[in-house]
């Protein structure tokens, strides 16, 4: 099997990490990328992180998975959240780097393609992949967005999923910059945005890539 299955990690504005991060994986079409959710808040560009993913895109197949940033900036987009609930997370900075001047039709066209495109989860061999955690116990499509989006692994990890595949999450940051392997369940949340690393994981093959905020690769 020639062709990767590679997760990446919370993101979180980190425009120059992505493109290191791209330029080391070096992806073809025949790869799937699985990004696990929070492109955007907190980081220095979250506009230049969409737009590189958007670009992507294009050149080999992204899964784009909906992370709990996301929920919030839809949220505040479409009326149904409170705009202070998204600001007080971060949300500042993403509309810094769009240059919000007051319109909330500030988003480009082909970036309100890629945040259409999101997905609660994706499957694809014995691997499952979401952004924060799961229920053990439920089916993929039967899972709540609180599991999927909000559930910290510091609140509890849960048990391996009844289905038998292994679960990769972000959501939760390891402040030291290193990847969990729990065998059921990995996760690659490494603290970018926060001081720590940018981390992809070819699943299959358990190699890791991480760059530091800057987009240097470490070894």
């Amino acid at each position: 099997m020639s062709e990767r299955l590679i997760a990446i990690g919370d993101i979180h504005g980190c425009s120059r990490a992505l493109r290191g991060l791209i330029a080391a994986i070096s992806p073809d079409a025949d790869d799937t990328l699985v990004l696990l959710g929070d492109y955007v808040d907190r980081g220095p560009d979250s506009k230049a992180v969409i737009e590189l993913l958007v670009q992507l895109a294009r050149r080999t197949r992204v899964v784009a998975i909906m992370g709990n940033h996301e929920e919030m900036m839809l949220g505040v987009l479409s009326g149904v959240l409170d705009h202070n609930v998204w600001l007080k997370h971060g949300g500042l900075s993403t509309l810094d780097s769009y240059g919000f001047n007051g319109d909330r039709d500030f988003i480009p066209p082909d970036h309100r393609e890629f945040f259409e495109s999101m997905v609660d989860y994706y499957e694809q061999d014995g691997y499952f992949f979401t952004h924060a955690s799961y229920d053990p116990l439920l089916p993929f499509d039967e899972q709540t967005a609180t599991e999927l989006r909000w559930r910290s692994l510091r609140d509890g990890v849960p048990g391996p999923h009844f289905s038998g595949k292994t679960a990769v999450v972000g959501h939760t940051a390891n402040l030291d910059a290193l990847c969990i392997d729990l065998g059921h369940l990995i996760c690659i949340d490494t603290n970018c945005y926060g001081g720590g690393l940018l981390t992809a994981l070819d699943v299959r093959r358990r190699a890791v890539w991480q760059v530091d905020i800057d987009g240097r690769l470490q070894n």
